[in-house]
């Protein structure tokens, strides 16, 4: 998470409104993490006061609140979310815009993401940020694994770090 943390502070140099959209479900296990993330993020005071941070929870239709996210006008976006990357649970994969929809497969959505980050690109003129951390299991009506809580944490404390 070192390396998150680091990557984090270059990427959101000059940040003045962030906004973090958590996508996911509940109620499918390890979706939950961008929710995860923003329940994390909520309990954190340690922001720099001249940053304005604004969390959006997303559920499985982060579609729903592209005109919320617009209006904010954020200088950064980060979006998070369930993707599997092809590694161990819990690991997290930072990404640029232009990066989503090669290769890696995101959680459940009624668009793809990659719809949905090209729309908020051209609409925004931001720096976008993608994280998206390695699920253990999304099988409807399971629970989160000890993996992705964990890492979920340290996604919104290195968050919490790179704007203090």
């Amino acid at each position: 998470m070192e390396n998150l943390k680091k990557e984090l502070e270059t990427r959101l140099k000059g940040a003045r409104r962030v906004a973090v959209l958590g996508v996911g479900s509940e109620l499918r296990g390890d979706d939950i993490a961008g929710i995860l993330v923003l329940e994390a993020l909520k309990k954190c005071k340690k922001i720099r006061p001249s940053i304005k941070l604004k969390t959006f929870e997303g559920s499985t239709a982060p579609e729903n609140l592209t005109g919320e996210i617009i209006n904010f006008k954020p200088t950064h976006l980060i979006i998070v979310d369930s993707a599997d990357i092809g590694e161990k649970p819990g690991s997290v994969l930072l990404l640029r815009a232009e990066e989503v929809g090669r290769g890696i497969s995101f959680s459940t959505h009624k668009i793809p993401p990659k719809i949905l980050i090209d729309y908020l690109a051209s609409s925004l003129k931001c720096e976008i940020i993608i994280i998206g951390i390695q699920p253990k299991s999304i099988k409807f009506n399971s629970k989160a694994s000890s993996a992705v809580i964990t890492s979920s944490k340290s996604v919104a404390s290195s968050i919490v770090e790179a704007l203090s």
